[in-house]
């Protein structure tokens, strides 16, 4: 197996039967690991050629499965105003709330951006911080502050969202600093440390078009006649703004609260709760890869598994995989522990992590209105707080006493910041949850042999992987119940991930501007 992406002229001319000099150009619209012989991996391209005129024209005339003439579909042109007809607000500057405010500005409208957060750069100290046993700052966070809970991950860019946007997302993301081959590799990753500093630039050309940014900045009401939305509180201060994007993250409790009290529907939705396991990398690359492992082309491997639990009548899953990674407390609330997982670019870390969790939906709630799945995850996440000391270190316990429903266990390899003690998870999640778990370990390990290690260590709790509150917008993307809230992100519950989030608060914006310009 080789990964050459150097010059691709020769081995198309190969393929395509021509001479190399016939080929002008070539441009990697795609690359993905064909794995599934473990005795052979090859790498599959996907390329956007310039050909001769004359060899052009034969190849597409004479047709075929895997050449095809490239076609590009102009997206309509965006309005755009010499004068905003008035003020718009951004709240939050998650994936959402970012793509947002850049799409609002090249339109002419560069919006007011309110964070309750802090610049990044103070955000990842204050992160680190807390990792190294310091005070849990509660507005700046994994959770809160510039470039949202993603800021704090391994960057993954893969998504299932079909739309010409994505492309918009990506390139974006390269012009601000990402490395370039996530606009070509199936499975794209930035990485924490490059993502940040992604960010920042970010943050620098929407100042530089005009839009003006406010860190610190928690809404806390809004000003609301006959059903619209006229104005934003913070505290005693007023903003006017007619029309707000509001993309929250989901861990946005108290702005849940606040909106529904200021009138906006929300419902509750489903997501997924559970753990953190973490194997030597070491490990995961020897199951996927085999006589492959440790090869310079391949990097850190990763994995994606599914379970379907007849008995609970549950999926369970993998999620948020992060190759060469570590654990981390991402905490956001006094008295409740949170995890998840993140690595920088290069995934160099010794071990490897994913959240195992299992779907949970408004039944598991209780009649708590719309936002039972808030109480839900506050009743495990001050559970974990408990079980892991009281002082934000996390509960652990090793995958073999996790089987066997006995506590502790040797959890020296954990890497999660502030720290891990050795607990039983079992007091930290519901039981059906639990039983879900271990009948998909040993699932997963079916597909992957050496998954259900009993040295893996697993860590609590992870409760955030997706919004458990939808904000109920019409295809207008305006609240059905507020005029001029425009609800988008992870946080509204109609995305997931960086670039699903994205997207959608692209789309949130072009709403907007249709109806300024109605």
């Amino acid at each position: 197996m080789e990964d050459d992406t150097a010059d691709l002229r020769g081995p198309l001319a190969s393929y395509l039967g021509i001479a190399a000099q016939e080929v002008e150009s070539v441009r990697v619209i795609r690359r993905s690991l064909d794995a599934r012989k473990k005795s052979q991996f090859h790498f599959v391209y996907t390329v956007d050629a310039s050909l001769s005129p004359n060899t052009e024209s034969s190849l597409i005339a004479a047709g075929g499965p895997s050449v095809r003439q490239c076609e590009v579909t102009p997206q309509a042109p965006l309005p755009f105003f010499h004068t905003p007809p008035e003020p718009v607000a951004v709240v939050g500057m998650g994936p959402a709330g970012l793509f947002a405010a850049l799409t609002l500005a090249r339109a002419g409208i560069p919006p007011i951006i309110l964070e309750r957060g802090r610049e990044v750069e103070s955000r990842v100290r204050d992160a680190a911080t807390f990792w190294g046993g310091g005070p849990l700052d509660f507005e700046s966070n994994v959770q809160f502050g510039e470039g949202g809970a993603g800021t704090f991950s391994d960057g993954k860019l893969t998504t299932r969202v079909d739309d010409p946007r994505v492309h918009d997302v990506v390139g974006t993301l390269v012009e601000f600093g990402a490395p370039a081959e996530i606009a070509y590799e199936a499975k794209p990753h930035i990485g924490t440390d490059r993502l940040r500093s992604v960010i920042r630039r970010f943050r620098e050309r929407l100042i530089e078009m005009g839009a003006s940014v406010r860190f610190g900045a928690r809404v806390t009401g809004l000003d609301v006649r006959d059903g619209r939305v006229i104005a934003l509180k913070l505290g005693d201060e007023r903003v006017d703004a007619r029309r707000v994007i509001i993309a929250p993250g989901n861990a946005a409790r108290d702005t849940f609260e606040m909106l529904s009290g200021a009138g906006a529907a929300l419902a509750p939705k489903p997501f997924a709760v559970g753990f953190r396991i973490e194997h030597p990398c070491e490990l995961i690359d020897r199951i996927q890869y085999g006589r492959y492992a440790g090869h310079a082309a391949l990097g850190a491997a990763d994995y994606m598994l599914t379970h379907q639990d007849t008995k609970n009548r549950r999926a369970a899953y993998t999620f948020c995989m992060c190759p060469g990674g570590v654990v981390v407390g991402a905490s956001s609330e006094e008295g409740g522990v949170v995890v998840n997982g993140m690595s920088n670019y290069a995934r160099s870390a010794v071990n490897s992590n994913s959240a195992v969790v299992v779907t949970v939906t408004p039944e598991d709630f209780g009649d708590a209105g719309p936002l039972g799945g808030v109480a839900f995850q506050r009743k495990w996440e001050r559970a974990a707080f408990v079980e892991g000391g009281g002082d934000y270190f996390a509960p652990a316990q090793s995958l073999g006493n996790f089987m066997r429903g006995v506590p502790g266990g040797d959890v020296s390899m954990a890497t999660c910041m502030p720290g891990v003690r050795a607990a039983d998870l079992g007091r930290c999640m519901p039981e059906h949850v639990c039983d879900t778990l271990r009948g998909a370990v040993v699932g997963f390990d079916k597909k992957m042999r050496g998954f259900n290690h009993p040295g893996a260590v697993l860590t609590g709790v992870e409760t955030r992987t997706s919004s458990s509150v939808r904000i109920l917008r019409g295809d207008d993307f305006q609240s059905v119940t507020l005029k001029g809230l425009y609800p988008c992100g992870e946080g509204s519950g109609y995305a997931g991930g960086i670039v699903s989030s994205a997207v959608d608060g692209i789309k949130a914006a072009e709403r907007l501007l249709a109806a300024l310009a109605s």
